[in-house]
């Protein structure tokens, strides 16, 4: 086969296949050139091609003819932006209580304590209760040898006993003296002797009344007893031991009141009167607090402290507290009922004067508020005028929000 007549489009190795590995087309070229005539050529690639360009033409045309084509304008909404405010910045007002407070911190002891001493020597011959045990009124707690006691006590009533016979026999002598006097057969001499017995028998047994009373005293006090509902709060003596008068025995107190002397800074000294209640916190019971009332202030400062000591007396139902506590208690000094408060915070100022941010509707609106006094060392502030119970304000210091602002509550 002619090489310059051969397709460029079929390679060059078609004529050297063998007939069982060429396609259809290959078989007709082969055919034409043992006859002579060239190979059949493909054409669909240039229809393609001229389709293509036909097709691009044409679109160029149509886009030509229809002019430039301008972007569709989309109008901008005015749409005023809205703020998430949560529940910790806004607040649906309501009547409360408000409280100036002056903190003072002390430490506790019982109101009432008694330390017992024995009014009556010996030896101990018992003692019934140790620290911490709860004592009744009248529960013997210590008791003396009475022996000895007991010996004197006896030997002082018979010695008063026959001098009250003495006595007795000394009257009726001086009655029948008296009545020879009167006869004339008594010197008057014998008389007023006979009357100066008696008056010495009777100062004698008046001495000796005393000494038997004095002895039952004694003998009484070698029983020491509770003077009243409580708990031993010390022991000073153990049995056995030889006491005197005047020793001491135990320390009762009784826990059923409180007293707690707190310290004051001396500025707010003028604030605080009898009479004014305390909530007190001591400490290992701070998930609870106690009722006191100031019970007495003392007019001199304590030296070097410039504080003002304060005594608080507290109840102390069932006795939680104990004595020795530190604790800390807030005096009410002031307070107000129903009265419409916000943080401090959340008072805002323009040229108009005081306002806050009333949300209304989805919409923040100026409210212009009058102030009052403020709470809470300073935390708070009172609504003298402006705001009514129910509105809902913004309480939080959002410097970014303004009147007419749209806003969205959230966490209701």
């Amino acid at each position: 086969m002619n090489k310059a007549m051969q397709d460029p489009h079929e390679p060059r190795e078609a004529a050297a296949k063998p007939e069982w590995a060429m396609s259809k087309r290959e078989k007709l070229n082969a055919e034409r050139a043992e006859q002579g005539l060239p190979p059949k050529r493909r054409r669909w690639p240039w229809v393609v091609l001229v389709l293509v360009l036909a097709g691009g033409a044409g679109g160029y045309f149509f886009m030509t003819s229809q002019g430039p084509t301008k972007a569709p304008v989309v109008e901008k909404a005015d749409v005023a932006p809205v703020m998430q405010v949560n529940k910790m910045e806004y607040a649906v007002l309501a009547p409360q209580r408000l409280e100036r407070l002056v903190k003072v911190t002390g430490t506790l002891s019982p109101s009432v304590s008694t330390q017992l001493s024995s009014q009556a020597g010996g030896k101990v011959e018992a003692v019934n209760a140790r620290p911490g045990d709860a004592v009744s009124a009248g529960d013997v707690l210590v008791q003396v040898d009475t022996e000895n006691l007991t010996l004197q006590l006896r030997r002082v009533r018979s010695t008063a006993e026959a001098t009250r016979t003495k006595l007795a026999q000394a009257e009726s002598q001086l009655e029948r003296t008296e009545e020879l006097s009167s006869r004339g057969y008594a010197s008057p001499s014998v008389v007023e002797e006979a009357r100066s017995g008696v008056d010495g028998l009777k100062a004698n047994l008046e001495a000796l009344e005393s000494e038997v009373a004095s002895s039952e005293i004694s003998l009484k006090n070698a029983t020491v007893r509770a003077p009243f509902d409580g708990i031993v709060a010390a022991r000073s003596v153990e049995p056995g031991q030889i006491i005197g008068a005047g020793s001491p025995l135990m320390t009762i107190v009784d826990l059923d009141v409180m007293e707690m002397q707190g310290n004051a800074v001396i500025s707010t000294g003028p604030l605080i009167a009898v009479g004014q209640s305390v909530k007190v916190v001591a400490d290992g019971l701070s998930e609870r607090s106690f009722d006191g009332i100031v019970d007495r202030i003392n007019p001199v400062a304590s030296s070097g402290t410039r504080t003002i000591p304060v005594y608080i007396r507290i109840d102390n139902e069932g006795g939680p507290l104990r004595g020795g506590m530190f604790a800390t208690g807030e005096i009410v000094v002031d307070a107000r009922d129903d009265a419409l408060a916000m943080p401090v915070e959340a008072i805002r100022e323009d040229a108009e004067g005081d306002y806050v941010l009333r949300i209304k509707d989805g919409k923040l609106e100026r409210a212009g508020v009058e102030q009052g006094k403020t709470w809470n060392a300073g935390r708070m502030v009172d609504i003298v005028s402006g705001l009514q119970p129910g509105d809902t304000v913004v309480t939080a210091l959002l410097p970014e929000l303004k009147p007419g602002d749209g806003v969205e509550l959230v966490g209701e």
